[in-house]
C-alpha cells in the first residue's frame, strides 16, 4: 500500500541522505545539511507498506511562490508510477493551493513535470542566478 505523509517525524533521514549524497543535484550534501533543508521545507514522504521509498520538497511563502526540489523513488521501485503520485499529492496538498508561480529546475524529468503543468520558463531572460561554489 502506498502512502504520502507531510509529517517531517515519519521521514527517514539517513535513508534521503543516502540518496541526495550520491545524485547531481546533491553530491556532497552531508546529513547536518539535509536535515537544515528538511526544516526549513514543506516536505513529503512517499511510503510502500510502511517503508519509504521516495522524498520529495517545496520551499515557498504559501501564497506567491514555491520551488520543488530534491524529488526522488528508490531506484529499486522506479517505474511503478510512484513519482506522479508524489508529485500529484504535492500539486493538491491543501495548505499549497493558493500559490501562484511553481519552479523547478530538472536535467531529465521533463516529461513527468510536464504531465502536471510544468512547462519552459515562458521569460528564461528574465531570472537570474547566483551560485556560490
Amino acid at each position: 500500500m502506498i502512502n504520502i505523509s507531510t509529517d517531517k517525524n515519519k521521514l527517514d533521514v539517513p535513508f534521503i541522505h543516502n540518496f541526495l549524497k550520491d545524485i547531481y543535484w546533491a553530491a556532497g550534501r552531508t546529513i547536518e545539511e539535509v536535515q537544515i533543508t528538511i526544516e526549513h521545507s514543506f516536505c513529503f514522504g512517499i511510503y510502500l507498506d510502511g517503508k519509504q521509498i521516495g522524498f520529495a520538497r517545496v520551499i515557498t511563502d504559501y501564497v506567491v511562490f514555491a520551488y520543488v526540489m530534491d524529488v526522488f523513488i528508490d531506484e529499486k521501485h522506479r517505474g511503478n508510477g510512484y513519482s506522479s503520485i508524489l508529485i500529484n499529492a504535492m500539486m493538491n496538498e491543501p495548505q499549497l493551493k493558493q500559490i501562484k508561480i511553481w519552479r523547478l529546475a530538472t536535467t531529465d524529468a521533463h516529461f513527468l513535470y510536464q504531465k502536471f503543468g510544468f512547462n519552459s520558463l515562458a521569460h528564461p531572460e528574465k531570472l537570474m542566478e547566483k551560485i556560490i561554489i
